[in-house]
């Protein structure tokens, strides 16, 4: 009975990653990701510190992350990232991240995810197309508030930060052992080309409709500064 739950809930998951991204679907997802990062970026004491933005390389969020299931735990979404250049950010690339775990859990929920890839390292993952979460790259939950100075070892712990806005029955978001790899079908229907490395290193031009994205990370140091 385990078994068959479990690969129900697995089948469910990439099912609902399965589908061929349009263009307009594309676009709906850069301005969901804008707005998930400034929501997330804007809360008052619990946003994202100025520290931890002026040292990310990339940005990676993920809008309304889907995790569910019964006993056996299934989760996964399609978010966009952005990495940092000589002068600015590069266009945004497509990506999908699907993964599981066990537990006593009952329920649906959608979570609003932002990751901070902060060291060259858990860049490198990034551009690789495809790493597994607590395999290939280190994660942890990244601190919050005006300031992450103070008392914590943050720059060292882990290759990426997470940041996390539930809305359901499930407390907390574990990312280990999820895979993340590039959506091709979503990065071709922008760009014309699947070269993810291409895209985040800044040798892809930004479309228009990855500039309201690219606007929202720069917003998003404003507002942890104004904080």
């Amino acid at each position: 009975m385990k078994k068959k739950l479990m690969v129900l809930s697995a089948l469910l998951c990439a099912a609902s990653l399965s589908w061929a991204d349009t263009a307009e679907d594309a676009t709906k997802r850069l301005q969901m990701a804008a707005e998930t990062l400034t929501a997330i970026t804007s809360a008052p004491d619990k946003g994202i510190p100025l520290e931890v933005l002026d040292n990310a390389k990339c940005i990676a969020v993920v809008p309304h992350m889907v995790k569910g299931g019964f006993i056996f735990g299934a989760q996964g979404g399609r978010g966009v990232a952005t990495c940092r250049l000589a002068k600015g950010w590069s266009a945004p690339a497509f990506f999908a991240i699907t993964g599981g775990s066990w537990g006593l859990q009952i329920g649906v929920q959608g979570v609003d995810l932002v990751m901070i890839i902060q060291n060259q390292a858990g860049m490198e993952k990034l551009l690789s197309s495809k790493f597994q979460i607590g395999g290939d790259a280190s994660a942890a939950a990244g601190p919050v508030g005006r300031h992450a100075s103070a008392g914590t070892d943050w720059k060292m712990d882990a290759q990426i930060l997470t940041y996390s806005r539930a809305k359901g029955v499930f407390a907390g978001l574990t990312l280990n052992g999820n895979a993340v790899r590039g959506d091709d079908d979503a990065n071709k229907a922008i760009y014309g080309t699947d070269d993810e490395r291409a895209i985040l290193t800044g040798k892809v031009k930004t479309t228009p409709a990855g500039l309201g994205f690219v606007r929202s990370v720069r917003r998003a140091r404003q507002l942890a500064a104004a904080q």
